[in-house]
């Protein structure tokens, strides 16, 4: 055992992949492309080096470091060189190339023809911010050479705006390669790795966001407080530094977009309050950040679900960890620095249960829409899950089930959650569940209703689901 957890669902994709590779494929053109993208720190890398031990092949894998174009040719030709290539040694003979079309000319002669190989492209932003000519070296690398060989060549990239348009019309690499989304660990990943209970693995999933760096100095079995102490104890833990990376990398430039993000970040959900809350941004600026912030997708902007359309807008942090990170590490670093994590330690206890309540919504809502998928529990025709708001927050509705979005023809279901400890789902509850469900449009009496609750339901005539049942939805059916 490596101490590899899931990614089951990754591996087999480019498992499939190499198929056609070792097999020579149908067109006599056996080699493949594949393009990885995820957040920084998500654990990509990790995942393909766990790809290419199993497969047991011949391989080289390159991380470009964005310092000049020239320092990366050398870079690559010096990794091929110390590769396991089967004629890895021609890069020896060489000078360093001084273009990318000449180090992909050389790169195909060492590749083997008699089986199969994997060439890795790590962090292939940096290489095409450096050289504007790198996509038509390596389109032209792919089409003349490498197609025909049996190689599968895997470029990585955290720039996911970028790395989504490499593979768009008018690109010179458009449709030559599968894209394939690497997110971060899922609840049950973060369950099966830290061996915790469901409720405490959510826990662990709001404040790591799934991120392997972070959970891989977690201490098996500790709850929140157990890690959170430690952690903020030390100012180089993963946990405060990785935020700050995230955001270095994706707005290196961009002030007023991290502005807007932290004011995203401090709990401001309304286009006006996230501009009075940035320093008072007029709407033009406002409007563009925002923009940004969906493109990169670091913010989510959602819409009510309902039958009748709505312009009530609200945003939220869709990345898990910087959820998080924003609204209490980010502002706590200097505490930590100067050996005061216990109070930033305070700031979070004190906030924790109403936090955890709204940032577990869209995790929620994520496991009832993988739940649909098979109709059970959930009515059928449940194919999108929401929630619904007005702009006075009455009724403000956690879960609304429907056959479309963002406006639906039947709404399937309405549901609120509890997330709190030793406070069950009771008859109160249920009686607000049923007034706010005669506010909801398409909505009427015979509705399904349900709870999702951390702590039990003792109301009755509502369908509940426990922690443990959400943990399955990120169960494979054959685990």
């Amino acid at each position: 055992m490596n101490g590899f957890i899931g990614r089951r669902r990754e591996l087999g994709l480019l498992g499939d992949l190499l198929s056609p590779v070792s097999t020579g494929g149908r067109s006599g053109r056996p080699g493949r492309a594949v393009l990885i993208r995820g957040r920084r720190r998500v654990g990509k890398s990790r995942l393909v080096e766990e790809f290419v031990e199993r497969a047991g092949l011949p391989y080289v894998f390159f991380t470009a470091v964005g310092g000049s174009r020239e320092g990366d040719l050398a870079g690559f030709a010096a990794e091929v060189a110390s590769s396991a290539l089967p004629d890895s040694g021609s890069f020896a003979g060489f000078a360093v190339p001084q273009t990318w079309d000449a180090a992909l000319s050389l790169l195909a002669s060492a590749l083997p023809t008699d089986r199969p190989s994997v060439v890795v492209l790590d962090e292939m932003p940096y290489l095409v911010r450096e050289d504007p000519t790198f996509e038509g070296a390596l389109q032209k690398a792919f089409d003349r050479t490498l197609c025909k060989l049996p190689v599968l060549l895997v470029l990585i990239g955290s720039d996911i705006a970028m790395m989504e348009q490499l593979n768009t019309y008018g690109r010179p690499f458009y449709q030559r390669g599968t894209e394939l989304v690497v997110p971060p660990l899922t609840p049950a990943d973060v369950a099966a790795m830290l061996d915790l209970p469901p409720a405490d693995a959510f826990d662990a999933y709001l404040v790591s966001g799934g991120l392997p760096l972070i959970l891989e100095e977690w201490p098996h079995g500790a709850g929140i407080w157990d890690y959170l102490g430690q952690a903020l104890r030390r100012p180089t833990s993963a946990l405060l530094v990785s935020g700050e990376r995230t955001l270095a990398a994706e707005f290196p430039t961009e002030a007023q977009a991290r502005t807007v993000l932290g004011a995203i970040g401090h709990g401001e959900r309304t286009f006006t309050l996230i501009g009075r809350a940035a320093g008072g941004l007029n709407p033009g600026s406002v409007t563009r950040s925002l923009e940004l912030l969906t493109s990169r997708r670091i913010v989510a902007a959602d819409l009510p679900l309902s039958v009748k359309p709505s312009r009530e807008t609200r945003y939220r942090i869709d990345d898990p960890y910087l959820r998080f990170w924003l609204s209490f590490i980010s502002s706590g670093i200097p505490a930590v620095e100067r050996g005061r994590g216990d109070r930033v330690l305070a700031s979070i206890h004190a906030s924790w249960a109403s936090w955890r309540g709204r940032a577990i919504e869209p995790v929620i809502r994520d496991a009832l829409w993988r739940m649909s998928a098979d109709a059970e529990p959930l009515p059928a025709g449940t194919d999108v899950i929401g929630g619904y708001w007005t702009r006075t927050n009455d009724p403000e509705i956690d879960i609304v089930g429907a056959d479309r979005s963002p406006i639906a023809k039947k709404i399937t279901l309405v549901g609120s959650v509890k997330w709190l400890e030793n406070k069950p789902f009771d008859h109160r509850d249920l009686a607000r569940l049923i007034t706010h469900r005669s506010q909801l449009p398409g909505a009427d009496g015979d509705t399904p209703l349900l709870a999702v609750a951390r702590s039990g339901c003792t109301a009755e005539g509502v369908l509940h689901l426990t922690p443990e049942d959400l943990l399955t939805a990120w169960t494979p059916a054959d685990a």
